[in-house]
C-alpha cells in the first residue's frame, strides 16, 4: 500500500510541475512608422517648402488594423500617434498588418505580413498612397 502511495505522489508533483513550468507565453511587439503621400495636388508655383496645416499628415484619419494570417479574423485596431509611429503588444504568431481609411480619402496599401516572437520586436512600416495627384 505505501508503494502506491509514493507512486501517487509522484505522479501528482510531476503534473504540478508541468503546469508551473508551462506557463503563459511572452508577448511581442510590432512597431513601426506610417508614411500618407500625397496630401495634396502638386502646386509647382508654391517652392516655399514651409510646412502648412493644409500639408500636416492626417494620421488620426487612419487606423491600423492586425489580421490573422488568412486576413479573415481582425485581431486588434491600433491609432497612429501624431508623429507617425505606432507600436502594439501581440501574442506570437503570423499578421498581416493593414489600413482603414476615411470614406472621403481612402487609402491605397499593400497589407503588410508579419511574424511576433516572444519578447521581440519587429518593425512594419506603412506608407498609404492618397490617390491625389
Amino acid at each position: 500500500m505505501r508503494v502506491k502511495d509514493v507512486i501517487r505522489l509522484s505522479v501528482l508533483l510531476m503534473l504540478i510541475g508541468r503546469a508551473m513550468w508551462s506557463g503563459p507565453v511572452p508577448l511581442g511587439f510590432v512597431e513601426g512608422h506610417v508614411k500618407i503621400f500625397p496630401l495634396s495636388d502638386v502646386n509647382l508655383s508654391d517652392d516655399s517648402g514651409a510646412p502648412n496645416s493644409e500639408n500636416a499628415q492626417p494620421y488620426f484619419e487612419y487606423r491600423l488594423i492586425v489580421r490573422s494570417r488568412e486576413g479573415k479574423k481582425e485581431i486588434t485596431q491600433v491609432a497612429v500617434n501624431r508623429n507617425g509611429n505606432y507600436r502594439i503588444e501581440l501574442p506570437p504568431g503570423d499578421y498581416f498588418l493593414d489600413v482603414q481609411g476615411p470614406e472621403s480619402r481612402p487609402a491605397r496599401v499593400k497589407p503588410r505580413p508579419f511574424t511576433v516572437v516572444s519578447n521581440q520586436t519587429v518593425r512594419v512600416d506603412m506608407d498609404i498612397d492618397t490617390g491625389i495627384r
